[in-house]
């Protein structure tokens, strides 16, 4: 079975070298490299974490990248500088889409302050990945990272395809009423694991009543169309995460989930 991991971080940096090493890996092109080629990962988008200049998005031809707006970068009174720059990057064929980090820096993805970035991503017909869900920092705000927010945003912008990362743990209810009201809203499966588990039977049965809930809204939801696998490295362990989405899914599902719809949504030409 071929791979797409939809959702990783590929940077150098502290921070990132200390989860790598607590997952088993390490943060390094190499290493990735060499996972990718044991796991059958054909590719991976990284959604970025540097700044808006070209000369920090230059990536190995199996990565593509969604241009961050994170808490480095986002300013309000710079957006029309901001936009010019992001606007370099969607004309770049390995510029996949746009990440915003609402959570982070502190703002509603319904703000019309974004309004030039939505507009750019209709202009280029690239995606717009959100970050949802619990946050890594504790000073972020999850009044701005919840689900719900996106309900707004998606109907605001109907021509839009969206992605909710992390499918808005743990706020997973409120997450599939959004997909499941709003077509033009995907969500990708990364960030929920974290660390290297080494007995995934007893990580299964540990957690068997968080993963039924997650199955059961899955159930619910029963549009496979809109599921990416990610796994945010380098946060959790790439065969963990293998397993633990391939017993959420049916198995009947598995190619859309892990290949076809990363491929559709972000247009990779796999």
């Amino acid at each position: 079975m071929k791979i797409i991991d939809a959702h990783i971080h590929f940077c150098q940096d502290p921070y990132f070298d200390h989860i790598a090493e607590l997952a088993g890996h390490k943060n390094t092109s190499a290493h990735l490299k060499d996972q990718y080629a044991r796991h059958n990962i054909v590719h991976g988008v990284v959604m970025g974490n540097r700044g808006l200049q070209l000369s920090e998005h230059d990536y190995p031809d199996n990565l593509s990248y969604c241009i961050g707006l994170d808490s480095t970068c986002f300013k309000v009174e710079e957006v029309v500088q901001q936009a010019y720059l992001v606007e370099k990057h969607l004309q770049r064929k390995n510029c996949v889409g746009i990440k915003l980090y609402p959570g982070y820096n502190h703002f509603y993805v319904y703000d019309p302050v974004l309004d030039p970035f939505y507009q750019l991503a209709m202009q280029y017909k690239k995606p717009v990945a959100i970050h949802t869900g619990l946050t890594a920092t504790s000073n972020a705000l999850l009044k701005y990272s919840h689900p719900m927010t996106l309900d707004e945003v998606a109907v605001h912008y109907p021509n839009i395809q969206f992605i909710m990362c992390h499918i808005g743990n743990p706020w997973i209810v409120d997450a599939i009423a959004v997909i499941e009201k709003n077509e033009n809203v995907a969500a990708d499966l990364s960030g929920i694991l974290e660390g290297r588990i080494d007995s995934m039977t007893d990580f299964f049965e540990k957690k068997h009543g968080y993963i039924n809930f997650l199955k059961v809204w899955l159930e619910y939801l029963d549009n496979y169309d809109r599921l990416l696998y990610g796994t945010d490295w380098p946060l959790a362990n790439i065969s963990n995460y293998i397993e633990f989405v391939a017993h959420l899914i049916p198995e009947k599902h598995h190619d859309k989930v892990f290949f076809d719809n990363a491929n559709r949504i972000y247009n990779l030409g796999l």
